[in-house]
């Protein structure tokens, strides 16, 4: 019996941190400066409960992004099976470039050797998924054959160093093609 109450308060302390994750993504996406006493009033916990699955500012921040990147990451075969290729290609930054803007907003707190670690960790995956979303562009003839999944990555930089603004997101949709146009194969 004991063991079945431990099992469901780990199941309950993983919906918990979850819960506090996607409530501290929308705060810092509204605001960076966001206070981690609000998160938890907005995530409905107390106080405690926040500090212990996130003892300091930094770990709640690095845990965000990290989460964001995972969820990116794992939405590539879905997006592949709902959209075109290409589509899903331009979804898949879009939304990349959310997250990076997210986390460049979050200031000193990713500036340290804990924050450095968990971007260097992330950067494979992301690589894996440029790479799934390039081959299924390649096997459909929108991009050409060869294309480096780490050059793709630098040079879609670009979405996130424009404004968030709907200014911005034209910006960021005109780049795309241009570069887009580049991807594709030579005629």
């Amino acid at each position: 019996m004991a063991e079945g109450r431990q099992t469901s308060m780990r199941a309950d302390a993983l919906q918990n941190r979850e819960h506090i994750l996607q409530v501290a993504h929308d705060a810092f996406m509204q605001d960076g400066a966001t206070s981690l006493n609000v998160i938890a009033k907005r995530a409905g916990v107390g106080a405690g409960t926040l500090y212990r699955h996130f003892p300091t500012r930094e770990a709640l921040i690095l845990a965000v992004y990290q989460h964001d990147v995972r969820k990116l990451v794992d939405q590539v075969d879905d997006l592949l099976a709902e959209h075109a290729p290409l589509d899903a290609f331009r979804s898949w930054f879009e939304t990349l470039a959310d997250y990076v803007r997210l986390k460049h907003g979050l200031g000193e707190a990713l500036h340290t050797a804990a924050a450095q670690r968990i971007i260097n960790d992330t950067y494979a995956p992301v690589i894996g998924a440029v790479s799934v979303l390039l081959k299924a562009c390649e096997d459909n003839g929108s991009v050409r054959a060869g294309l480096d999944p780490g050059d793709v990555l630098l040079l879609m930089g670009f979405m996130w160093r424009v404004g968030a603004d709907d200014e911005g997101k034209a910006q960021a949709r005109r780049i795309m093609d241009l570069a887009i146009d580049g991807f594709r194969p030579a005629r």
